[in-house]
């Protein structure tokens, strides 16, 4: 039997058509959730199991904002906030312009502030909610992507500080930070680069690069009542990428068995 541990509940989802996206609406509306999911076109929505849709331009704060007071107007507060939507393509410092890093900054980190608003204060008058926003491994270190990273930290800090001034409103909020996923936002490194999965399997722990399941499942444990104690958490999801560098010790310290 499956769980439906979500039965009843409403659940927002940002940046529900892509591949990660699909995977948290999927496992949300399996367990029993009614989800709402946002994104910037009608398209990627198509087929979901969405019980509404939303589309609006997260990069656009002041129309992220307007989107939230309306669909807080419309259905009511969530139950569930789940942040997902995110992009970057300027992956060097070589990369950036002025205008690619407001663009980053905008979507990554402002649009999701700015949208983020209206449901915080809607969750806090009515006594209850959770927020889970999906950040990523350049919030902790950094692997490129400098205005992404920037814009990720953050999120870690917004999240944080809603759980400390929201706390005891009721409103729990918490990151998860993945790794590397195997989604369409990796088609154009391996357009450019078939190589490169295998080589980013070698930086990993556990061999592999983590799955939109994974995540989701993260994210879903954080949502929950399971974790009804937790707030202000950043939870990495990324094969043990972050707890401690393999290559340096392959390319370093094994040097005394190879001698």
């Amino acid at each position: 039997m499956k769980l439906k541990e979500f039965e009843g509940r409403r659940v927002v989802v940002t940046g529900a058509g892509g591949g990660l996206g699909s995977a948290l609406v999927a496992l949300f509306a399996e367990r029993g959730a009614n989800v709402t999911g946002c994104d910037r076109t009608e398209p990627p929505l198509a087929g979901l199991p969405l019980a509404a849709r939303w589309t609006f331009d997260l990069a656009d704060g002041a129309a992220a904002e307007k989107a939230a007071a309306a669909l807080v107007e419309a259905e009511g507060a969530p139950d569930i906030l789940i942040n997902n939507a995110g992009w970057t393509r300027a992956e060097t410092f070589a990369d950036l312009s002025g205008e690619a890093t407001a663009h980053e900054i905008g979507l990554n980190l402002t649009g999701v502030m700015r949208f983020s608003d209206p449901v915080v204060r809607a969750m806090a008058a009515r006594g209850a909610g959770s927020i889970v926003f999906i950040s990523s491994v350049n919030a902790l270190q950094h692997f490129g992507n400098p205005a992404y990273a920037a814009a990720k930290a953050g999120i870690n800090a917004y999240a944080r500080a809603l759980a400390v001034e929201y706390g005891r409103d009721g409103v729990r909020a918490n990151v998860v930070c993945p790794g590397s996923i195997r989604t369409p936002a990796w088609e154009h490194r391996l357009a450019r680069d078939p190589g490169i999965m295998a080589r980013l399997k070698g930086l990993y722990p556990l061999g592999r690069i983590v799955d939109t399941n994974e995540v989701a499942e993260a994210a879903a444990f954080l949502a929950s009542e399971r974790a009804s104690g937790i707030t202000g958490a950043v939870l990495p999801v990324d094969a043990g990428l972050t707890a401690g560098s393999l290559p340096f010790i392959d390319a370093v310290l094994a040097e005394k068995d190879r001698g």
